[in-house]
């Protein structure tokens, strides 16, 4: 368990360094550095799962397995690469005039600040602290989301604070449920151990469960962006700093569906029904059509494409929803690859919106032109969040398919309808913004699109060949989550 508590630590000590010394010259640089050893002790932790199986702390306040072992690792992973983009990106928003260097000090600080509440909602063993961790983001989000102090930024970041505060208040009273059925069968000290939970979720009041779900449902599907709860989410991101949106869509949206889940397992122990299935169903294929229609109405890039996240993370809880074992891993599978496609969408979107100036869709022209690397950047990150084979969005979408055939046939139209109306909504805004003639004084930017390079080239590899290690992974979590398999 050294490297979890290892990982917590060095995001706990950047919050506190960039705090007290934001002012250094190197500070972009000295995040990738706190970054990088985050993602060194994920990659030590995942080792020990690999070798060891799941691993509970002696005190059982942390639990490490299959199913958050990964999200660990691809969390630390993102926030190493998009602290390589958010570098030179921050710095030319600092010569813009956009922000002062006190800004940029409370910018690094709240990056570290988020990153330790993911990490905290990932490796915890008690449902409450995972609650209290996403309450911790939702305030580190408020913070980086109202950085540039507009006026739309601000309204963007009371918007996000009071819907999401909401949304977490229904998620707490969940919890609150979670722990009175738990009181009746335990002792309450260990109440709220998911660990104890799930081993006894047969013996948890279903009714209880049940009334739990759905505020907890509705509590985390407010984070994750599920309709009719996702008003906050594109105005996040079009507001905040665009390395915000980039670890936003690929992280923040993750746990929270992570959060989900975990309480669905316990769910489906106790009441042995389909009933946390279904709504996660209805609400993700509500969300799936939802994002998709709203891809057509946008005007600003950064809009354009949290919609696209809204229609994604509505799949993967649709998938997660039908259950069994070829939806969970198509899901499993999906949530990685929708991460790191995204993640490098933005920050081809940020330096993009640098080169044109704005964020306005029918502002931005000739990038291939202007800076081919982010034109191309953008246009195959597009291609591979449309579903174009041979990349790794294409083959999770189909495997959703294929199990919604099997088990809701009848729902295999409408999946199919939304990916043809994302794809339209998409490339009717960026085959203009990509080839369009290049405006006068259109200039090039200092732009780092190595990220953007490594997470495409991952995302083509996850879609020709999934690695043996991860497709054990995937396969372990599968198990846990679909066949409930004891720890």
């Amino acid at each position: 368990m050294i490297p979890a508590y290892l990982l917590l630590s060095i995001a706990f000590v950047g919050i506190v360094f960039f705090a007290v010394s934001g002012h250094k010259a190197e500070i972009g640089k000295i995040n990738v550095w706190f970054n990088a050893g985050s993602l060194i002790a994920s990659i030590w932790l995942a080792i020990n799962v690999l070798n060891n199986g799941t691993i509970l702390s002696a005190d059982k306040a942390f639990l490490i397995d299959s199913f958050n072992v990964y999200l660990i690792v691809l969390t630390a992973f993102i926030g190493l690469t998009t602290s390589i983009f958010s570098n030179p990106y921050m710095e030319h928003e600092k010569d813009l005039g956009k922000l002062t260097a006190k800004r940029l000090k409370l910018y690094y600080s709240m990056y570290q600040g988020f990153m330790l509440a993911m990490y905290l909602v990932l490796t915890t063993n008690n449902m409450g602290v995972m609650w209290v961790g996403m309450e911790a983001a939702t305030l580190a989000t408020v913070l980086l989301v109202s950085l540039y102090r507009t006026p739309e930024s601000i309204e963007a970041a009371w918007k996000y604070f009071i819907l999401c505060g909401v949304g977490i208040a229904q998620a707490l009273f969940g919890t609150i449920l979670l722990y009175y059925a738990a009181m009746q069968i335990g002792d309450g000290e260990n109440a709220l151990l998911w660990s104890e939970l799930f081993k006894n979720a047969s013996q948890l009041n279903p009714e209880v469960l049940e009334i739990a779900f759905v505020f907890l449902l509705i509590g985390y599907g407010t984070k994750i962006g599920l309709v009719p709860l996702h008003n906050w989410l594109p105005d996040a991101h079009s507001e905040g700093p665009t390395p915000m949106s980039a670890v936003l869509s690929g992280l923040l949206l993750n746990d929270a569906l992570y959060a989900v889940v975990r309480n669905k397992m316990l769910v489906d122990g106790a009441t042995h029904s389909d009933m946390a299935g279904h709504l996660m169903m209805g609400f993700g294929l509500l969300s799936f059509l939802v994002g998709a229609l709203f891809l057509h109405r946008q005007k600003d890039i950064k809009r354009l494409f949290s919609y696209s996240s809204i229609e994604h993370m509505g799949l993967m809880t649709f998938a997660f929803g039908i259950g069994g074992s070829l939806a969970t891993f198509a899901a499993l599978l999906h949530m990685m690859v929708h991460s790191l496609t995204k993640s490098a969408i933005f920050v081809t979107v940020g330096h993009a919106t640098q080169v044109a100036g704005t964020q306005r869709m029918d502002k931005i022209r000739g990038l291939i032109k202007t800076q081919p690397k982010i034109g191309w950047g953008l246009l195959i990150g597009t291609i591979s969040i449309a579903g174009f084979p041979p990349f790794g969005v294409f083959t999770s979408e189909f495997l959703v398919l294929l199990a919604t055939m099997h088990s809701y046939p009848w729902l295999t139209l409408p999946l199919l309808l939304g990916i043809g109306i994302a794809f339209a909504g998409l490339f009717r805004h960026i085959q203009p913004m990509v080839y369009g003639a290049k405006p006068e004084g259109q200039q090039a930017v200092k732009a780092n699109l190595l990220p953007v390079m490594i997470h495409l080239a991952l995302v083509l590899w996850l879609g020709l060949a999934i690695p043996s290690f991860l497709a054990h992974w995937f396969s372990q979590a599968t198990v846990l989550i679909a066949g409930g398999s004891p720890l």
